[in-house]
């Protein structure tokens, strides 16, 4: 009982690390990176579909990505769609390929983009502290059962603990990296 509830503790932790990870992708840095249009939609026969699933996005250069859709028709929808996501970005077009160049973060713009970071990353901490506030209330709930011992309780409420430190100390490291790349010029 108490090793499943450790193992569903630590499979949400890593959940809540995961999810961190994927809106760390939608911070831009400064560099060209596939990963910033993975929040764009575009219309594809009356659905909304991820860009990347209706053309395929590259990185030309460190400031530019360019995007080919697989269907030459797509091309104006797949560019107004970039144009009125929430990135900032001006894609051009050139043909059936759409260049999307990276505009060059200005200090104000870094330190917004900073705050957003830090801003994920107390989310994700707070996450995993529920999950380690629900491990410890079911734990206690066996207690009240007497289906474990105190020691028991004790024992487990420790390696919850020692997971929650281990997947907080890796958001830590997450934003710290994160920050680093959005302060390099």
């Amino acid at each position: 009982m108490i090793n499943d509830i450790k193992k569903d503790a630590e499979k949400r932790m890593q959940k809540s690390l995961e999810s961190l990870q994927g809106n760390f992708h939608k911070i831009r840095t400064g560099r060209a990176h596939p990963s910033i249009l993975d929040a764009v939609t575009v219309e594809y026969y009356g659905a909304q579909m991820p860009l990347n699933q209706v053309a395929s996005v590259n990185v030309e250069d460190a400031r530019t990505l360019a995007v080919s859709p697989w269907e030459k028709s797509m091309v104006p929808k797949v560019e107004k769609a970039i144009l009125t996501s929430d990135l900032g970005l001006n894609p051009a077009t050139a043909g059936s390929v759409i260049r999307v160049p990276m505009p060059p973060l200005t200090e104000e713009t870094r330190r917004n983009y900073i705050k957003q970071a830090r801003a994920e990353a107390e989310g994700a901490r707070v996450a995993v502290r529920n999950v380690r506030r629900d491990a410890n209330s079911d734990i206690k709930a066996l207690l009240k059962e007497k289906e474990i011992t105190e020691d028991d309780e004790h024992r487990a409420e420790d390696a919850i603990q020692k997971l929650t430190d281990k997947y907080v100390a890796e958001i830590d490291k997450l934003l710290e990296s994160k920050e680093h790349d959005l302060l390099q010029v």
